[in-house]
């Protein structure tokens, strides 16, 4: 296990999905995935009148990574030099899981900068604003080496019960080949590389009061990776915050019950949207 900083190379060039027209959303796909995941939020939000940005994080899908650690913070200079390069200067940042906590790492630099008026609004997914703990961190850098040693296939399989409810699994058989095929073919690296990065994460929860815009909370009612208790306490820190638990769903909500989940979230961006 490394306790060393990483070096990674800033700016790195984003292969993203660039649909619709209209205010900007920008989705942040959770590990170990790809933009594939959010499909049916884009195929939605499109259709509603949104432009809905999807990209790839460095060393997942189709953008490159040589690094071998990768921290939130980098992720988040990715995204915001992608929004620049898209000449977006205002947006609706939401992401899944590690996509929840590269949202308020965004939000985190934003305000380093005195930027953080182009988040308009945000999606909190599935996700944890708690800093890993001494077990947590152990068995990251496990599971990265883990992974550089056997690949991604056996870590898919392990994962797949977690990740989607039992139910999930029998009544969506194409949902669960799809999140299979997404972590079997996420690069070793890339994984690694996040899992590193994110045993270091910082504690985000001393930084909620500081969300001052409105932001959706989202959880699957049987979510055992980042539980319900997790996402009411977040919701409650956070000014503006509001919940939602999704029925039936586990880890991946906008997947298991897409239709009340992007019910659940047009619902937030049009009574929310000011333009």
């Amino acid at each position: 296990m490394t306790a060393t900083r990483p070096t990674a190379t800033p700016g790195t060039r984003m292969a993203n999905d660039d649909a619709g027209h209209g205010p900007a959303v920008v989705l942040v796909h959770g590990h170990p995935f790809d933009r594939s995941m959010w499909w049916p939020q884009r195929e939605r939000l499109t259709t509603a009148g949104w432009r809905v940005i999807t990209p790839d994080l460095r060393g997942y899908g189709e953008t490159p990574s040589s690094d071998t650690c990768t921290p939130l913070e980098v992720f988040a200079g990715d995204l915001l030099a992608l929004l620049d390069e898209l000449d977006v200067e205002h947006f609706i940042l939401g992401g899944l899981s590690m996509g929840g906590q590269i949202t308020l790492a965004t939000h985190r630099l934003l305000r380093e900068r005195s930027e953080q008026y182009r988040i308009r609004r945000m999606l909190i997914a599935a996700s944890s604003p708690h800093p890993e703990d001494a077990a947590g961190v152990r068995a990251r850098h496990a599971t990265a080496d883990r992974l550089l040693t056997e690949g991604m296939e056996r870590f898919a399989e392990d994962m797949l019960p977690r990740m989607l409810a039992p139910a999930s699994i029998r009544r969506l058989p194409a949902t669960a080949r799809h999140v299979r095929r997404m972590m079997a073919a996420a690069p070793p690296n890339g994984a690694a590389a996040a899992l590193r990065g994110r045993a270091m994460r910082p504690d985000y929860r001393t930084e909620l009061a500081e969300v001052t815009v409105p932001t959706l909370v989202v959880v699957g009612r049987h979510d055992t990776l980042t539980p319900v208790p997790i996402a009411r306490d977040t919701a409650a820190a956070l000014p503006r915050g509001r919940l939602a638990v999704l029925d039936g769903t586990a880890h991946l909500p906008n997947l298991e019950h897409e239709v009340a989940f992007n019910d659940t979230v047009q619902h937030f961006l049009g009574e929310t949207i000011d333009g």
